[in-house]
């Protein structure tokens, strides 16, 4: 990976900031870090990191107040790191815009993969949105700030009013553009390629996390529990009616598939 930009480590525990700072480090970052979340939202906006880590256990705001912040004001990749294997921990930080999350401890193996997946997915324009209270819906991110033109080398996908266009990473329903997260994108994008047929929940884990989960990895129940959060999340932006769902069917105890065409 060559420079691939800055990333910033938020976390108070000195062993852990230091292995994580190493890791993105190996990986070619420019590396600050910070042993607190105000520091740590300051370096971010100071030096505009491409990725951040966030430590849920902070000493004075916790990593989820940490993470609206950032989300007030950058796109960044940000992966959440928690010691307290809670599920909840796991969706709340999803459902305010994270892009994964690792559970202490973890092998610095699998986050330089989760991370080089990430950067896999091209990064988006940032778009200022209001900084958002405990209780209240999480900010989103626009994809894009203005919708481009589908070419011939990157035609749009379309079905019942929405087009996707994934050369400019950007989604139009009934003309107005969507402010979906890098996830929401992603699985957006398999479910339209797939005509229909049936996405199980580890095949759309694969989708979000990119090569380090392959054909054989074991994939958990917490993995796919994030995929039902994420695609609740597309819903509610989708604002899709569950009892007459326009874009997604839920094939029960399996996965997900793509509603039939209306004409």
């Amino acid at each position: 990976m060559s420079d691939p930009g800055v990333a910033v480590v938020i976390e108070d525990d000195v062993d852990v900031r230091n292995l994580v700072a190493a890791v993105l480090r190996q990986s070619g970052f420019d590396v600050h870090v910070a042993p607190s979340g105000r520091a740590g939202v300051d370096l971010v906006r100071l030096h505009d990191a491409t990725v951040v880590t966030v430590d849920v256990g902070l000493p004075d705001i916790d990593g989820y107040e940490v993470l609206r912040r950032i989300r007030s004001s950058s796109n960044c990749y940000v992966v959440m790191l928690t010691s307290r294997g809670d599920e909840l921990d796991t969706l709340t930080a999803l459902q305010l815009g994270a892009d994964d999350y690792l559970t202490k401890p973890f092998r610095p193996r699998e986050l330089r993969a989760r991370i080089a997946a990430m950067l896999r997915r091209p990064r988006a324009v940032p778009e200022p949105v209001a900084v958002g209270h405990p209780g209240t819906a999480a900010p989103t991110v626009a994809v894009a700030d203005l919708p481009a033109l589908p070419s011939e080398s990157s035609p749009a996908l379309k079905h019942n009013g929405l087009v996707l266009n994934a050369a400019a990473r950007t989604v139009l329903l009934d003309g107005r553009e969507l402010p979906l997260t890098r996830s929401e994108f992603d699985l957006l994008h398999e479910m339209l390629k797939s005509n229909g047929a049936v996405k199980t929940k580890a095949d759309l884990v694969r989708v979000v996390r990119g090569d380090y989960y392959g054909e054989d990895a074991y994939i958990s129940d917490s993995d796919e529990r994030a995929i039902e959060v994420h695609i609740g999340n597309l819903r509610r932006k989708l604002d899709e009616d569950p009892k007459n769902p326009r874009w997604l069917q839920t094939v029960r105890g399996v996965g997900y598939r793509l509603t039939p065409a209306r004409f």
